[in-house]
Formats: C-alpha cells, structure tokens, sequence
C-alpha cells in the first residue's frame, strides 16, 4: 500500500515500506524513475519472501510524489533520501541504488554512514551532471544554460528532458568523486558492459576513488544500463546477500 511522508521542506514523498526482520533494503530510484521499477518489485518480493524489513519511495518531482521534475535538483533528492531513511527506518540499512540512485546511496553514506550495514549500486552514476553533462556540453548548451536557464536533452531510456541552470550548480555542491569517500561497510558494484547510459570507466574511476575494505566491482558481460533481465535481478538479490553479513 502507498504512503505518504511529508518532509520538512513540505515536499510530500510516495512510500512503501515492508516488515520484516534487518537489515532493511533500502532502494533508491534512478533519474525520472520511480518505485514501481523492475528492480524495485523484484527486492520487495524477495524481502517479503525472506521475512525482511524493505523501502521503496519516490524522490519529489517523481512516480506519486509532489513537485515537478524539472524544478528538481541532486540536493532536494539527497534531502529526500535523508527525511525517508531518518523518518521511516531505524536500526542498520542495506542501501541499494540505482544509476542516479546509486549517487544518491554514496551521498547518504558520508551522511549516515553509522546507519549502513552494506551498499550496492546498479550502474551508478555519481557525478553526472557534471562529468555526463556539462562536459559534454555544446559551447552553444553551456550559453544556453548561463542565459536561458535550461536545455533539453534527449535519452535512450525516457523521453527527452530539461537541464536546468539549478540542476548543474546544486550538482557542484553534491559531488562525491572529487574528495575523499569512505565506505567502511561492504560494498557491490554492478556495471554492465553495453550501458550506453553510464561507462564501466565510471564504474572504475569509483572503485578507484573510494575507499574500503570490501569492494568489488562485477562487470556484467552484455549487460545494458537498466540490469533488469532475470540474471541481473538474481545477481543484485545476491549482492544484498553478500553485503548483509
């Protein structure tokens, strides 16, 4: 059944939160996504066939929540991931996120690292509007976000989208690759290797990067962005294995 958090900022968030024993899987949507994913389903079902505590939500601007979309930005949905786990979780956490998701779990983790008990990203995509965007950007997309504000983008997983002026600069304040990250708990990586959305040199600039003591990274032969093929969701089920302990 869906319900509904209002956070601090009076923004309202869509959840559904299973009991069950801990840790509780925790899953984080990615970009323009919501909580009714493949993925998302798959560990809910699995949870509540396991007896264990899970949580899906919609970050504002996304599935059933408030807001628009395009008036979002990474530090409103930090801001979200922050008032769900503090306000509807208690206890240690397996955090699974999904491509933007996936920077939404590592942003969470320098915040509450004491709550995570284990980590797993899906085609994470931390830095994004930086390194995927901006750099890439037209000298004629980079004026037109100093000037008007916005771009439209297309993409090969939803329709074509806006970028705004807000989304690029609240993406400054958020990144997570260009300072010290700690992850001292267990932590899985999944990438696959046709992900035309997110490369595998991100995925390996990230393993680099962060630091901790159980890491891997799995590269998944063929595998596209959304990892949602049977195997996959097999796969990510046994990761949260791995990292509960």
């Amino acid at each position: 059944m869906v319900e509904f958090l209002q956070t601090s900022d009076g923004r309202i968030l869509a959840y559904c939160k299973t009991g069950g024993q801990g840790p509780m899987v925790v899953f984080l949507g990615g970009l323009k996504s919501d909580m009714e994913g493949t993925k998302a389903l798959y560990l809910e079902d699995w949870c509540r066939a396991q007896g264990r505590a899970f949580l899906r939500f919609d970050y504002s601007g996304h599935g059933q929540s408030s807001e628009a979309f395009v008036d979002g930005a990474i530090g409103d949905w930090h801001q979200d991931t922050l008032a769900a786990i503090d306000t509807l979780t208690e206890g240690p956490l397996v955090v699974v996120g999904s491509s933007m998701g996936g920077w939404q779990a590592l942003l969470l983790a320098k915040q509450r690292p004491e709550r995570i008990a284990g980590l797993v990203t899906i085609a994470a995509a931390p830095d994004f509007t930086e390194d995927g965007y901006w750099a890439k950007f037209s000298d004629a997309q980079k004026t037109a976000i100093e000037t008007v504000g916005r771009v439209e983008l297309p993409s090969d997983y939803m329709e074509p989208y806006i970028v705004t002026k807000r989304m690029i600069e609240d993406g400054r304040e958020h990144l997570v690759l260009r300072a010290p990250l700690a992850l001292p708990f267990p932590v899985r990586f999944l990438q696959g290797t046709e992900d035309t959305a997110v490369t595998r040199d991100t995925a390996l600039q990230l393993l680099d990067h962060a630091n901790g003591a159980d890491m891997r990274l799995c590269l998944v032969k063929g595998g596209d962005h959304s990892l949602s093929d049977p195997a996959s969701l097999e796969l990510i089920v046994q990761a949260v294995v791995e990292v509960s302990g």
